[in-house]
């Protein structure tokens, strides 16, 4: 049987948070020297209770040193036989860069699209801030205990939190991209007093994405396409007869096909649009024909001072005791209609 002259750890994996000295068949004795480093922090156990911790130094061990061991093992005046037990050192520094993610949607109801699923993903860091809580809450008496030992548990606990801070925040959907610093201080902060309860510090926690359903995502894409040619909509318009024409013009016996099937309506708009100008322009042409000279009371054609007929319709240019401008039915007697005023005698 050896003695234990130097007690320490030194860490050979980065994911390991508890690490137990193999004592085998060795024997720790007043004298023997506990070296603990930074960022490392050394319990004593016997028999499965825990009893001293000690933090970053260099320890020469008697009664003074370990206390509560000495009360435990009833050693009234000092110990100088050898004895068992049981060392753990605890790795307190920051394990960063852990990853987390929601492995299911989360549902949260938004003001503007009602009841919707997202997803997120990033980075957090935790460390141990109180060594004896957590290995008698978490670690127990396991001879190691690694980040991945813990990390599902803490990722279960980060889906929790976002959820409430995300439904307390308030934030539509579409702002929630612009808000990440102020939903991880949200998240932080409402994980930070478990973390506590199990002697851990929750030192970092980060959105690295926010995503939205895929059919949300789509429709958004079309809104917004749509919003920007409704702004443009007479260039789309012209451009899409110009379109048309050309097309026509390349295959002139599909042109009237297209046409008559409805699928060229950017055309036939454009062809209403001149017919109707054509129509506005003949009225106005015509308009002015009709405010001076004879004409016939059927059609309004213009008449000769002398015709009897009207060289458009054929009929009489004036019947009797009828007025040949209004078709008024005259007196017997005047030399003017009395409606238009038109001299008839």
């Amino acid at each position: 049987m050896g003695f234990l002259k130097v007690i320490e750890w030194t860490e050979t994996d980065s994911d390991t948070i508890v690490y137990k000295i193999d004592t085998a068949d060795n024997t720790i004795n007043r004298g023997s020297v506990l070296n603990v480093r930074e960022s490392q922090v050394a319990i004593f156990c016997d028999k499965g209770r825990m009893a001293d911790v000690f933090l970053p130094g260099y320890y020469k061990l008697d009664t003074d040193s370990i206390p509560v061991l000495t009360k435990l093992m009833s050693w009234k005046y000092g110990f100088e036989k050898p004895f068992k037990s049981d060392v753990y050192f605890v790795n307190t520094r920051q394990f960063t860069n852990q990853k987390w993610g929601t492995a299911s949607p989360i549902m949260i109801r938004d003001k503007d699209y009602g009841a919707v699923r997202v997803r997120g993903f990033g980075t957090y860091a935790f460390r141990v801030k109180d060594a004896f809580i957590f290995m008698k809450e978490l670690s127990g008496t396991h001879s190691t205990y690694t980040t991945r030992d813990i990390t599902d548990y803490i990722r279960s606990m980060l889906v929790m939190g976002i959820s409430d801070a995300i439904g307390e925040s308030g934030i539509p959907v579409l702002d929630m991209a612009g808000n990440l610093l102020e939903l991880s201080a949200a998240v932080k902060k409402s994980l930070s007093a478990r973390f506590e309860a199990m002697g851990l510090d929750l030192s970092g926690f980060n959105f690295e994405s926010f995503s939205l359903p895929p059919e949300l995502e789509k429709a958004l894409d079309e809104s917004t396409r749509l919003g920007m040619m409704r702004k443009n909509i007479d260039v789309y318009t012209q451009l899409a007869q110009a379109d048309a024409l050309k097309e026509a013009a390349k295959n002139p016996g599909a042109a009237g096909g297209t046409m008559g099937a409805g699928i060229g309506m950017g055309m036939g708009l454009g062809m209403g649009q001149m017919f109707a100008n054509m129509s506005q322009n003949m009225a106005q042409q015509q308009q002015p024909r009709q405010t001076g000279g004879k004409h016939c009371i059927h059609c309004g054609a213009a008449l000769s001072p002398n015709a009897k007929f009207c060289p458009e319709c054929g009929k009489p240019a004036a019947s009797e005791g009828v007025c040949p401008k209004c078709g008024a039915k005259l007196p017997a007697s005047g030399k003017f209609c009395p409606e238009c005023g038109e001299k008839i005698r």
